[in-house]
């Protein structure tokens, strides 16, 4: 019998691999190269550590006050200043106060609050950067200019500028909060939203005659989700940290409020006898900071 014609020799059989003798004639007779699978994708130790930190802070200050169950603010003069024990896990303050109980309620409020702020920077500042992005001309270049005029100012700053309009107040707090953080979610958003609109993608659903809803619900948000998702919990953080700096220098929430800042205010003179007063507050922030920390994604060395 015959042997094929050289064409046909050329087909690999169907149904199966590829044998050598075959991929050597498209390789120079090289010996072949098993292919190799790819690593399947898998989120990094540290990213995985840094959410579960946050999420048991989240819960001590959801759940927190609830199982604690004592009032951050009913005093007993004459339990002052009590070492850590079974009623009084942290102790108690100078005045007696339960400062697991104060530690919780302040938690909830410090990370309420500035998840809330967080949230209400985030949805201006993200449609201002998509329609940025998405109108350019004048109307990008005067949104950048109202963007850099925020920025000139810190951000601590611009926070006690608004909140001195009502000392101690949480709505204050609250708007300058919101004012100093929706200047990242814009530059983000619009840094991120240009390429995309940009692309081919979207270039070719627009000729498709699809409208900007199609364009914004398809290309943009998924594009958006997993960078702003990064940001609301690093803004919320910086937010936290905001709150504390302003309850420690007195120009934030006043007392008898429980308040990570103004708790280290109040422990500081008594921080030889009573040592646990202020480490609470502390290793909560650092809690905090190192989770943070953990969530930055690893970056790749050569």
């Amino acid at each position: 019998m015959s042997s094929p014609p050289e064409s046909l020799r050329a087909i690999p059989p169907e149904g199966g691999r590829t044998p050598v003798a075959w991929q050597s004639q498209f390789h120079g007779g090289a010996e072949a190269v098993p292919s190799v699978p790819p690593r399947p994708l898998r989120r990094p130790v540290r990213t995985v550590l840094g959410i579960a930190l946050l999420g048991l802070l989240a819960l001590f200050a959801l759940l927190g006050p609830w199982l604690v169950g004592a009032s951050p603010e009913v005093q007993d003069l004459r339990n002052t200043l009590a070492p850590p024990s079974a009623q009084h896990w942290l102790g108690t303050d100078v005045l007696g106060r339960s400062a697991l109980a104060r530690l919780a309620h302040a938690a909830q409020l410090s990370l309420g609050m500035a998840l809330l702020a967080a949230v209400s920077a985030a949805v201006p500042g993200t449609l201002l950067g998509i329609v940025a992005a998405w109108r350019g001309g004048r109307t990008e270049r005067a949104l950048l200019m109202l963007s850099d005029s925020v920025l000139a100012i810190p951000g601590l700053l611009l926070v006690l500028l608004i909140a001195a309009l009502a000392p101690g107040a949480l709505w204050a707090l609250y708007a300058g909060l919101s004012a100093a953080l929706w200047v990242e979610y814009f530059r983000v958003s619009r840094a991120v939203a240009r390429p995309v609109l940009a692309g081919d993608t979207v270039q070719a659903s627009r000729l498709l005659g699809f409208g900007r809803g199609y364009v914004l619900r398809r290309h943009l948000l998924p594009a958006l989700a997993p960078t702003l998702g990064t940001l609301l919990a690093f803004t919320t953080s910086q937010a936290v940290l905001a709150l504390a700096a302003l309850g420690f220098v007195g120009v934030g929430m006043q007392p008898p409020t429980p308040e990570l800042g103004l708790m280290m205010t109040e422990a500081m003179p008594y921080y030889e006898e009573a040592p646990w007063l202020i480490a609470a507050p502390t290793a909560l922030l650092v809690w905090l900071v190192a989770a943070m920390m953990l969530l930055n994604p690893d970056r790749e060395t050569a």
